[in-house]
């Protein structure tokens, strides 16, 4: 397919919004300000990558011809040349289709991931930490930012349940893979025999929500302050600090009790409670789309397996692609480019062909 006139669009809107990003009153309404900037950057990027397949492919067809004189060096120059031009030619025209399809309005948005231990006693919650800091390591590397708004501590040294938050650019287009049960297999250090145990968590990562989003009516909630139990967080204490908030009509609950004061807790549950409410919301959209699509961007069904963890042979594996990975330590820490890059890769294809576009 010719993209051509749909790359001209992109440039009669790119200059637009040239003009838009000059006008000083943009910036009284932050939320606009911030939705123009990120317009204006994936349009300069697209159009960037656009012009630099253009040349690459007039410089593939000069080589090729080239590759054809007489002058063997000038020939072996050419055919040095030819591989690599033709692959960055593949990857950019990989990357110009993705761009140019309708855009998922929750790419941009930060995100809110909850992370419970599932099967598996003590070694569930410790793999929760585990997790929780392997995600906050690959956040750190995509230069994110990472708030810990609500945790429950196992006696074990691990987590019965963590409530993250994550800032920055595009958070849950690369974060929403993480959704789903994730599985580890290994010996526990409590183990005599040496037989390996398998445990579960879960991931559900949320896209944030709005006040516009959802509307929190004050007669469909009930909020109870409560008297903080448990080991909580490092901010815990004694008072009646924890909040409790009950959506009627949902039945949702929400409980938050590692914040400084109850004001604090009673924000915190509301914004975790809008983001529930609001995954729910998209989770019905999301009927609208193909049973495999759904299974690649966590959809929310909590209860499929979507990769394993395995210690003895150093293996993860991503059942949702057959994809597997001998680098267990760099993917725990942090490394998870390789298995999001492929996961995208897939449902780029997907999206290609609900488009037409391929």
């Amino acid at each position: 397919m010719d993209y051509a006139a749909l790359i001209e669009k992109r440039r009669d809107r790119f200059a637009e919004v040239e003009i838009l990003i000059t006008d000083p009153n943009l910036f009284s309404d932050q939320k606009r300000a911030s939705e123009t900037m990120r317009e204006h950057r994936r349009l300069k990027e697209l159009l960037e990558m656009w012009d630099t397949l253009q040349t690459s492919k007039v410089n593939l067809i000069e080589n090729q011809e080239l590759a054809k004189e007489d002058d063997p060096e000038m020939v072996e120059m050419a055919l040095m040349e030819i591989p690599e031009l033709e692959a960055t030619i593949e990857d950019l025209s990989e990357k110009v289709q993705y761009a140019l399809l309708p855009r998922d309005p929750n790419e941009d948005r930060d995100a809110l991931v909850e992370i419970r231990a599932g099967a598996g006693g003590d070694e569930a919650s410790l793999f929760v930490g585990e997790v929780m800091n392997m995600l906050e390591r690959y956040c750190t590397g995509r230069g994110w930012k990472l708030d810990h708004l609500e945790s429950s501590p196992s006696d074990v040294g691990g987590f019965k349940e963590v409530i993250l938050k994550v800032t920055g650019e595009e958070v849950f287009r690369y974060l929403k893979y993480e959704s789903g049960v994730h599985r580890v297999q290994r010996v526990p250090a409590t183990e005599t025999q040496g037989r390996i145990h398998t445990s579960t968590i879960t991931v559900a990562v949320l896209p944030e929500a709005e006040e516009v989003d959802i509307e929190l009516k004050k007669e469909d909630l009930h909020i109870q302050a409560t008297r903080s139990g448990g080991s909580g967080g490092q901010h815990v204490n004694t008072t009646d600090s924890c909040v409790q908030i009950t959506h009627l009509p949902s039945g949702l609950q929400v409980k938050c009790q590692d914040g400084r004061s109850q004001t604090q807790n009673r924000e915190l549950g509301l914004q975790i409670m809008r983001s529930k409410l609001y995954e729910q919301k998209v989770r019905e959209e999301q009927e609208k789309y193909s049973a495999q699509r759904k299974s690649l961007v966590g959809s929310g069904d909590r209860s499929e397996k979507i990769r394993t963890y395995n210690f003895p042979q150093s293996r993860v594996t991503d059942h949702r692609i057959n994809f597997t990975s001998h680098n267990l330590d760099g993917i725990l820490g942090g490394q998870l480019g390789e298995i999001t890059d492929n996961l995208m890769k897939e449902e780029m294809e997907q999206r290609l062909a609900e488009a037409d576009m391929e």
